[in-house]
């Protein structure tokens, strides 16, 4: 069994350029977000529960979720929000969990990076994990970079970090926090090589 390493991290904190960068060192990453859209594409596997469960109204003409639809539906109603999870949620463990073995059996990858957004706001990802590593930052550099990333108002970014655990919360369960504040690509490249360096020292008994 290959080592799990979990990378989380708030929205605008750099977690998924933090993940591409264990990719490029030879890790074999695992994204729950992809998982997540993939299974409400067209055809995708929650699609049958999503319309049995919510009705056609959230399926688009061409048979995906209807995501604006639903954001509205989970902002106004947490019942909603609850129900989606509880479809989804399973088959995103499950999606993880296949990656997972396959990581392990046709892979040479050295570490498994598991990049979980809401890490923290779940108990079950900590016990099922090696190690846990948060990318931490500035709440006013969050909302700059989604800002610049996606256009969307404050106000909206704010109210999606409300949603999500605090920094506080987040760091709590990190085995290892990687501060990228003021971090230029190649010096956050620096941090995340020694960082696997000193995973990949103390998984070598595994080898």
């Amino acid at each position: 069994m290959k080592p799990r390493i979990g990378v989380t991290g708030g929205i605008g904190s750099g977690k998924s350029t933090v993940s591409q960068q264990f990719a490029q060192l030879g890790c074999f990453v695992i994204d729950a977000d992809h998982i997540a859209r993939s299974l409400t594409l067209a055809g995708g596997a929650a699609i049958d529960q999503i319309r049995a469960q919510f009705g056609a109204r959230f399926i688009t003409a061409d048979g995906a979720l209807d995501r604006a639809h639903m954001r509205e539906a989970v902002f106004h109603n947490p019942q909603t929000k609850q129900a989606l999870e509880g479809i989804l949620h399973p088959l995103i463990k499950r999606g993880i969990f296949e990656r997972y073995d396959y990581a392990c059996t046709h892979t040479d990858a050295p570490l498994v990076i598991f990049d979980i957004p809401l890490l923290a706001e779940s108990t079950q990802w900590s016990p099922r994990l090696d190690r846990v590593i948060v990318v931490d930052c500035l709440e006013s550099t969050q909302i700059a970079r989604v800002q610049q990333r996606n256009q969307l108002e404050p106000t909206a970014i704010t109210a999606i970090m409300a949603q999500q655990a605090s920094r506080l919360q987040r760091v709590r369960k990190a085995d290892a926090v990687i501060w990228n504040d003021a971090l230029t690509l190649p010096a956050l490249g620096a941090t995340v090589q020694a960082l696997y360096n000193d995973l990949i020292a103390s998984f070598a008994h595994l080898h």
